[in-house]
């Protein structure tokens, strides 16, 4: 992110399709044909991990396998693995605009059953090579969900305690019995990855690039913790002792109770973060960027006691600082990473961001809360750094415009020479394109002009969140016509488009 340039941010499960969430397959590949002919160099994605509690993908079973709903049916059709008839009789919901996932989860794996059953022997060779690339993580991660399927989807934390603490006769035991599931979730991640490196491989012939989401935190319910108990703060049972969240801040007055366990930064130092290292390396396969999520931890990270009710009831701890960041940006001098570094920057952090020498992030709906001398606005942007209207955790931007109190309006008004409140949206998008920021990054309701019925996700909110999806035929010439235009003007069109 040297280079002036600019990006999308869209999640995969948004894009249209016909079977209840987006996928890998044509619309995943039209996007990519959209964005090239934008003059757009980046696609953001969020995490493309399975999704566990609360559909979120920052709560993911596992920080490195891919989303089994992602896994296009129209090419697993294409590739005799499936039957037309079969995945027509499929339901996926009656609301095209939002994704059911208590149907996908209903009917999903009953096809992709089906797919499993056809491909696993014709596929061996492919599949024994693909193991063996992906060792580090993917027979546990199969095992782990062959054994959430027999403990009736109970977190491993409820399991019979031989196969919950990793007992070897347990683990052979059970590889032995649930030896079925455990070659589907195999084949699943297989077809998952063939799938995401044709596109990715596809974005890099168009000039588009693919900049992922690492959540900081992993939940407890995931392969990552069951296998590797020894890298997280838990006690002799395996329960935490203490779990992530974050204080009061601009998203909710009590803070946020995450819940994640929190890791053992002293274990990991002393095995070199081999687990981090592992799981970059995972990402790595899939991105050409990292968003870091929540990079202010690695700083100093809030703690709350696993008994607690509210997350006020945390206490700041020392993160492992560049003891960590240079380990990872040695290791993957290949990759980009980008710091999340919204929330409370305190001069740890900044210290912090300043010794990595790693891009931060502005956020315009930030930018005219309450002061003029904001670090979020445009005028105060250096160029290692990242402008983004608003992330998936914010309002699109018609919704803040319309919503931003009236003081905030105002001073945004005047400050981007806008008349009304009406003005905003496409005034923001100008100011993010002509900053001085080497990366800007919008959301694809900002280009589309959409409102609070596209928000992706409410912080501290349950319920409806992970769910919309982009309209079948939104994506239209003369959109593309305009944001290249755009990004011309203010120099962040990519090389085909100046030429």
């Amino acid at each position: 992110m040297k280079d002036r340039s600019y990006g999308v941010l869209m999640p995969i499960f948004s894009l249209p399709s016909p079977y209840g969430v987006g996928t890998l397959g044509k619309e995943a590949f039209a996007f990519v044909d959209f964005l090239h002919d934008a003059g757009a160099q980046w696609w953001q994605v969020l995490p493309l991990g399975p999704t566990g509690y609360g559909d979120s993908p920052y709560q993911s079973v596992s920080s490195a396998a891919g989303n089994p709903y992602f896994i296009d049916l129209d090419l697993l059709t294409k590739d005799g693995l499936l039957k037309k008839s079969e995945v027509a009789a499929c339901d996926r919901g009656s609301n095209a605009n939002y994704v059911d996932y208590g149907k996908l989860y209903e009917h999903r794996f009953s096809l992709l059953q089906l797919a499993c059953d056809r491909g696993w022997k014709r596929d061996a060779e492919k599949v024994a090579a693909f193991r063996q690339k992906h060792a580090a993580w993917l027979d546990d991660y199969a095992l782990y969900m062959a054994l959430k399927r027999h403990f009736d989807m109970q977190p491993w934390t409820a399991w019979d305690e031989p196969i919950r603490m990793r007992k070897p006769d347990a683990l052979a035991k059970y590889r032995a019995q649930l030896d079925g599931d455990i070659r589907l979730f195999t084949y699943i991640q297989f077809l998952f990855y063939a799938q995401w490196d044709e596109l990715r491989a596809y974005a890099h012939s168009s000039g588009v690039k693919l900049l992922g989401d690492l959540p900081i935190y992993v939940p407890l319910d995931s392969a990552d913790v069951w296998a590797s108990p020894e890298s997280f703060r838990l006690d002799e049972k395996n329960m935490p002792k203490a779990v992530a969240g974050v204080p009061p801040d601009y998203f909710s007055e009590d803070g946020q109770l995450w819940g994640n366990p929190l890791y053992d930064w002293d274990a990991m130092r002393r095995d070199g973060f081999g687990w981090w290292i592992r799981r970059i390396d995972a990402a790595a396969k899939c991105y050409d960027a990292i968003r870091i999520d929540h990079f202010r931890a690695f700083a100093s990270y809030w703690a709350v006691p696993a008994d607690a009710k509210s997350a006020k009831e945390g206490k700041w701890h020392d993160g492992p600082g560049m003891d960590l960041i240079g380990v990872l940006t040695g290791w993957f001098p290949q990759l980009q990473f980008l710091a999340e570094d919204l929330g409370i920057l305190t001069p740890d952090v900044r210290k912090l961001l300043k010794d990595a020498k790693l891009p931060g992030m502005k956020v315009l709906q930030f930018a005219f809360d309450d002061t003029e001398s904001s670090d979020y606005l445009p005028h105060n942007h250096t160029p290692n750094c990242a402008c983004y209207t608003g992330t998936h955790d914010n309002e699109p931007l018609a919704a803040w415009a319309e919503n931003a109190s009236k003081t905030e309006a105002a001073f945004a008004c005047e400050y981007l020479g806008c008349k009304d409140r009406a003005a905003l949206p496409d005034a923001m998008l100008r100011a993010g394109m002509r900053s001085a920021a080497n990366l800007f990054v919008a959301q694809m309701q900002d280009w589309l002009g959409l409102g609070a019925e596209s928000r992706i996700n409410t912080p501290g909110v349950a319920a409806n969140n992970w769910q919309w999806r982009m309209e079948s035929g939104a994506l239209t010439k003369a959109l593309a016509k305009k944001m290249a235009r755009m990004a011309k003007i203010y120099g962040r069109a990519n090389e085909t488009e100046e030429q």
